[in-house]
């Protein structure tokens, strides 16, 4: 996979994993609403994809050593890479209850991010478990955060 490619997949999957699973635990803590929550993941897979498409753009753009292909192939495979996997928070709240669903996203992200991050180690010749624990640990402060956010907002309701 060519490097442009490669470093705006690798974000834009992070990113749609950790964005995506703080906005559900947030928007489930505050509301209790399948649909609020719902909502939720299709605004970031859009509106922070394309956000951080162009935060990917510009800073490739900054770096002056990256040809216009190679920026736009950033800014694609990042604006691709996080709306997919944005979006693929969706299935379980239309197969299950609100708190199964939240259970089965916290899930399926963790598993995700365990997966890249052995393929990181993989690919860096690191120790698997210091990458895959480094990743871990920050998302689950981000599930752990937004959680007590959400039940601290729903207080001025």
């Amino acid at each position: 996979m060519k490097l442009s490619i490669r470093k705006g997949f690798s974000f834009g999957l992070t990113s749609g994993i950790i964005t995506t699973l703080g906005i559900i635990v947030g928007l489930h803590s505050s509301t209790y609403s399948t649909l609020v929550v719902i909502g939720g993941i299709v605004v970031i897979a859009i509106a922070d994809a394309l956000s951080d498409a162009l935060g990917i753009h510009i800073s490739e753009e900054s770096e002056i050593k990256h040809s216009t292909r190679e920026i736009w192939e950033s800014t694609i495979s990042t604006f691709l890479s996080k709306f997919v996997f944005a979006l693929t928070f969706i299935v379980p709240f239309l197969l299950f209850s609100l708190s199964t669903a939240i259970i089965a996203s916290v899930i399926w992200g963790f598993s995700l991010i365990i997966m890249f991050s052995l393929y990181l180690a993989k690919q860096e010749n690191l120790k698997p478990y210091k990458v895959v624990l480094e990743h871990l640990v920050i998302a689950i402060m981000v599930v752990v955060i937004t959680h007590y956010i959400g039940k601290w907002v729903a207080t001025f309701g």
